[in-house]
């Protein structure tokens, strides 16, 4: 962190407060271990030009051409070999330039003294500045020798990574050594800062280390209890290995913990490593391990593992327990440069069931209000110059309430892109024969169906089901009478195993024996079907106001579909002494992919999409062209008639909808599933349309309406950027509340890349503010229950009551219920430098509630206090 501005040094600086003056009777400096310096004495001592240094060989003579220049004096006083240069005076030599409003250049003992000048009102102005090279300092005044390159500064103000230093005088001894009196560190930008950390003196070997002495933290001005007796500092540039200072606190059944300490390793300039842990009184305890990783242009990633040892209650109680959770979380991604032929990827999350929901310091509230875990690794490659690629994928899906898990151990998929046999040498498609497109895919998959129980133990692969799957593709499409559009296409499909069952009867004791045999077997399946579809356009024009006109965009399609019934491949078994009493099976039922299609499938398939739009004139008289404004984003219907069964020919009525209101602030979605067919009292489903059982043309089964409306007191258009569109489609907009993260975490990161300064007015005063609302309804009555199976509200937002502080909230009420669901408050304030933060689950059994205040800086980001208080699950 220190100095180096002066002198070309790199790192963090310290920084004094108040200014002394510029002369040499306000600087009585003493220092034990270096040289006695008065301005009187400068060039034969301190800044002699016989240097007392062994190591560095004193330069005879000047290296490069002193460059000078002044506004209103260049004075040359020839006798004493000496130049003068006053009000904006300006030197340059090699890297180094020196500006002030005063300058003495002394030719005899190549010692520049520069200082400030006093203005109109007879305050000091034109301070010096000194540049060598990217850094630069301010002082009160400075002397130093070009020869030797040694100096002395009073009232060095300066500033490295964040960190503002100020010292009284500083000494550079050589090109290895300085030394700095009455030093103060702090972050404050003001000039009268929040808080500085003071020590009385200090040693600093550039870009190697910092040794200070006694050091004391200040806090406006007040010294504090908090002292240091000394501290050793190494100074490198970019990441440092160093110790992580924990958070503390209790729990009711833990006892007094320290969390989130441990060890920060900077292996290199690719790779990071932390390794974190967690130790309770009741001899709990935690481990985590979290790295980064990043080769720029080819990629990058994080990975995670964290473990944990929970005790709960005291040994020999009734509710005495032991329990171990897990988790793993890993993400990969290239750089789109690094290969664009091929990629790999990796989003990795899995471990125990019940790891987000016992965890006692895990607090992704997204994970815990999830009850899946899925995790894929995949790879792709394309081969150029041919219409072929291939992808190999790793799966995982896991269900954290059932706590089952599915997992593709791997799949494999090698396709062919669709390619046009019967197309001209030029490329050309004219007709139906050049349009005929072939794709082929041929797809292995090895799935395995376990739980946590078994989960990487060996009889995890006991049940592993695997196989291979040819599937082919023929497609065209032609025009037919100018307006529509006839697709013909046909499907080809090959399945093979490895394995079949086979079912016997056991005539001794009656039952019907079913065993797996290890044999290549096959099955084969075809279809074919051809669609009719068209686009119609609707307008309706009107000659007054601002409402040109409307459009309704129809695109009807009904097609075809023929499937023939391969029954033939099942197979009969007896299963009772009667032999007429036979059971068809199938005996690819264990496979993969299933087995072949029974019964005749010949359908006809409608669907109807709308969509409809509005022209709008603009408010705004210099615009002459309408605005088309989209009234209903969708409203789809889509059926089917099978006309080989002998009954309930008619499939549901499916109908979405879609559209937003208020300049797209307010999103509006509807689904809902109508059956023509009446049903029983028991709710059984008959063969009669339910209009000619007495009731109306549709029985509506089941309805779904969900609404999101976001809205705050900034009237700005800005489209939102393809990451927050991610975010809030992820729910991490903070709808159902923000993760609380760890104080290590806290408290620096999320200022690094906000620079604006906020200021306070005192009247005028607005309370910008935000709001997120949520609404969903599902409706069930496929039984005549008519039944609201959910109803609920979320809602979030904050609001800026200062300009420094900020408030926000996230909660939701059941209206089913009655009950507020997962709810989470939040408090913030900027203190300048400093920053607080209070996050609050006031009920359920995530309670708990998280205190931070610390310094912004990352430099001195060990400088905090937090508190966080475990959830009692003692009580859920």
């Amino acid at each position: 962190m220190f100095l180096i501005l002066a002198f070309g040094l790199v790192n963090s600086a310290l920084y004094s407060q108040e200014i002394k003056g510029n002369s040499s009777e306000n600087f009585p400096v003493k220092f034990k271990d270096t040289l006695k310096i008065s301005i009187k004495d400068t060039v034969k001592d301190s800044l002699g030009t016989k240097s007392k240094d062994s190591i560095i060989k004193p330069i005879e003579l000047l290296e490069s051409i002193i460059d000078h220049s002044a506004d209103s004096l260049i004075k040359q006083d020839i006798k004493k070999n000496k130049i003068i240069l006053l009000n904006n005076a300006h030197i340059h030599y090699k890297d180094i330039d020196l500006t002030a409003g005063y300058i003495e250049i002394n030719n005899n003992t190549n010692i520049v003294w520069a200082k400030g000048i006093k203005d109109s009102i007879g305050e000091y102005s034109q301070l010096p500045v000194f540049k060598q090279g990217a850094e630069e300092s301010a002082q009160d005044s400075i002397a130093f020798n070009f020869k030797t390159e040694r100096a002395k500064i009073w009232g060095l103000k300066t500033e490295q990574d964040g960190v503002i230093i100020k010292g009284e005088v500083t000494k550079k001894e050589n090109d290895s050594t300085i030394y700095v009196q009455n030093i103060k560190f702090t972050t404050s930008k003001k000039d009268n800062p929040d808080y500085y950390i003071t020590t009385k003196k200090a040693k600093i070997v550039p870009n190697k280390k910092i040794v200070i002495g006694l050091s004391n933290l200040v806090i406006t001005n007040v010294p504090t209890p908090l002292f240091l007796p000394f501290a050793y500092i190494p100074l490198t540039k970019g990441s440092v290995s160093g110790f992580i200072m924990p958070t503390w606190g209790d729990t009711a059944q833990q006892g007094y913990f320290l969390q989130n300490g441990g060890y920060y390793f900077a292996i290199n300039d690719y790779v990071d490593l932390a390794v974190l842990g967690d130790v309770y009184t009741n001899g709990s305890w935690g481990l985590r391990t979290e790295s980064s990783y990043a080769v720029k242009y080819r990629f990058s990633g994080n990975f995670s593992f964290k473990y944990e040892n929970l005790i709960n209650s005291i040994k020999g109680f009734d509710d005495y327990s032991k329990t171990t959770n897990y988790n793993i979380r890993w993400s990969h991604s290239q750089d789109a440069k690094a290969s664009p032929n091929s990629r790999f990827s990796a989003s990795v999350n899995l471990g125990s069931s019940t790891y987000y929901r016992e965890s006692l310091n895990e607090y992704n509230t997204n994970s815990f209000l999830n009850n899946t875990l899925s995790s894929s690794i995949s790879y792709y490659k394309k081969f150029v110059g041919t219409p072929f690629n291939i992808s190999l994928s790793v799966t995982h899906a896991q269900n954290t309430n059932t706590e089952s898990i599915t997992m593709s151990l791997p799949s494999l998929q090698f396709n062919m892109d669709r390619i046009f046999p019967f197309a001209s040498k030029s490329g050309s498609k004219n007709n139906a024969l050049q349009k005929l497109g072939v794709t082929y895919t041929l797809r292995g998959d090895n799935n395995i169906n376990t739980t946590d129980e078994f989960f990487f133990k060996k009889e995890m692969f006991e049940t592993a089901k695997s196989g291979l799957q040819h599937n082919a593709t023929f497609s065209t499409n032609m025009k037919v009478f100018k307006y529509f559009t006839l697709s013909p296409n046909a499907n080809y499909k090959e399945v093979w195993y490895f394995d079949r069952i086979n079912k016997t009867y056991n005539a001794e004791e009656n039952i019907v024996v079913t065993d797996t045999l290890n044999k290549f077997s096959s099955y084969r399946e075809y279809s074919t079907g051809v669609s009719l579809s068209t686009t119609i356009y609707g307008m309706l024009k009107f000659k007054k106001g601002r409402l040109q006109a409307i459009r309704h965009i129809i695109r009807p399609n009904v097609s075809y579909s023929y499937r023939p019934d391969f029954s033939s491949f099942y197979e009969e078994v007896q299963q009772s002494d009667d032999p007429n009493d036979v059971l068809e099976y199938s005996p690819f039922s264990n496979g993969v992919y299933g087995g072949p299609g029974t019964g005749l499938s010949n359908s006809l398939n409608f669907t109807l999409n709308n969509t409809f739009e509005a022209k709008v004139m603009s408010k705004d008289s210099t615009k002459t062209e309408a605005e088309k404004i989209t009234l209903i984003n969708n409203l789809n219907f889509s059926t089917s008639y099978n006309m080989a069964s002998d009954s309930l020919k008619w499939s549901p009525v499916r109908m979405n909808a879609g559209t937003n209101f208020f300049n797209k602030k307010l999103q509006l979605n509807l689904n809902a599933t109508l059956d023509p067919y009446a049903i029983t009292n028991n709710g059984t489903k008959i063969n009669t349309f339910n209009i000619n059982n007495g009731g109306s043309l549709f029985r509506l089964t089941n309805a779904a309406l969900t609404m999101n409306y976001s809205f705050s007191s900034s009237k700005s258009n800005k489209q939102e950027s393809k990451k927050e569109q991610n975010a809030k489609a992820n729910n991490s907009d903070g709808i159902f509340g923000e993760n609380l993260n760890n104080s290590n975490s806290l408290g620096s990161k999320s200022d690094t890349n906000n620079k604006k300064v906020k200021s306070a007015k005192l009247y005028h005063a607005t309370f910008p503010w935000k709001l997120n609302l949520a609404y969903s309804l599902n409706y069930s009555n496929s039984n005549r229950e008519r039944e609201i199976s959910s109803n609920s509200l979320m809602f979030s937002g904050d609001i800026e009551l200062t300009p420094k502080w900020k408030v926000g909230f996230s909660s939701g009420y059941d209206i089913k219920s009655n009950g507020f669901t997962y709810t989470q408050l939040r408090f913030s304030r900027d203190l300048d430098s400093w920053k607080l933060n209070f996050n609050w689950v006031p009920f359920g059994d995530r309670q708990t509630y998280y205190f931070f205040i610390g310094v912004k800086s990352s430099m001195l980001s060990d400088l905090k206090y937090d508190k966080r208080q475990v959830p009692d699950r003692r009580l859920f």
